[in-house]
């Protein structure tokens, strides 16, 4: 944890934003790597690991399973490592930013998992603060050890976050609100951490007619999110080996391709992508489909009408996005 982050963190339980404090632990320069947080309003304390606070007893972590998956998958989705600008895309086409906006801005990245976005924001000259409840923020923390102290991670719940309101240049979420206990409550938790005219992008399932469909999926999904970790691996490995090379051949004919949302695996078969990185891609994406205990697409009108009753400006919609910035009486250019 580096000392700048300790200037954003308040005591989650309490009312108002007392800051907390270290109580214990050595500083090594501007970095504390393990130690324990205070907060001299309600008492309460919090321990430092591994440079990481930690908010969430392990008791209450219901997004667990999202730890084994991005430790197993750490480094598949990073763009600098395989060589493509995949997730840099979607992030500047889902939030609408530019890139040269993105450098020096403090942004949050709810729910980062093993760190994917917050890599590609840290590489566009970004500090970003990394949230996840799961031990999956140790992956993040790893791969993005690179950036130096420009990523600083938190394991918290986005309903009870250690931050000050009002302090961060823009919020990201992505691939997380559907698979909450509370979508529209997750949607509500974070317009407060921003600035006036603070930029703020969602991305989450749509829900469409085709989802209706699948099936399958649905079925298999009865049971799956009760599996242990390496069972469901090997119940997605079962399903993708087999059926990866018809999906493959399948995702290169133009009009029959639709009709893969309707295979029981996720197939990802994005050409920038080698075979060996496609199938990586399409087993962690299926493992993706079947391991979250919450599975709950939302619709984007509902998003938007969900970010104007908390107060937000320029709200823009779409399937799976939702974008809009705090309100202000003068807001630069994004």
């Amino acid at each position: 944890m580096h000392r700048w982050l300790l200037d954003l963190l308040i005591c989650p339980d309490c009312t108002g934003e007392i800051p907390l404090t270290v109580n214990s632990g050595n500083w090594e320069g501007e970095r504390l790597e393990d130690g324990m947080l205070g907060c001299a309003g309600c008492g309460g304390t919090w321990p430092v690991r591994n440079g990481v606070p930690r908010f969430v007893p392990e008791q209450e972590d219901y997004a667990g399973g999202f730890g084994f998956q991005w430790q197993r998958w750490r480094l598949t989705q990073i763009d600098r490592l395989n060589g493509t600008t995949l997730t840099t895309d979607r992030l500047l086409t889902d939030t609408g930013w530019d890139r040269d906006w993105i450098a020096g801005r403090l942004i949050f990245d709810g729910g980062a998992g093993a760190g994917r976005f917050s890599d590609a924001l840290a590489v566009m000259g970004a500090r970003v603060v990394s949230l996840d409840m799961s031990i999956a923020i140790d992956a993040c923390c790893e791969t993005t050890r690179v950036h130096g102290e420009a990523v600083q991670c938190i394991q918290a719940s986005l309903y009870a976050m250690p931050l000050r309101s009002a302090a961060f240049d823009a919020v990201h979420c992505a691939g997380v609100i559907q698979h909450t206990p509370e979508p529209e409550r997750t949607m509500r938790a974070m317009p407060r951490l921003l600035k006036p005219g603070a930029a703020l992008g969602y991305n989450f399932y749509e829900w469409t007619w085709s989802r209706r469909l699948q099936l399958l999926r649905a079925g298999f999904r009865l049971f799956t999110p009760h599996m242990s970790q390496r069972a469901l691996l090997k119940f997605c490995e079962a399903m993708v080996i087999p059926l990866f090379p018809f999906s493959r051949l399948v995702s290169r004919l133009r009009f029959v391709r639709f009709g893969l949302r309707f295979l029981p695996i996720c197939a990802s078969h994005q050409p920038e992508l080698s075979r060996e990185q496609q199938f990586e891609w399409t087993l962690l994406d299926t493992f993706d489909w079947y391991n979250p205990r919450y599975d709950q697409p939302q619709r984007h009108r509902r998003a938007a009408e969900i970010l104007a009753e908390e107060g937000m400006d320029d709200i823009v919609s779409g399937p799976g996005i939702a974008r809009a910035h705090q309100q202000s009486p003068a807001r630069p250019a994004c």
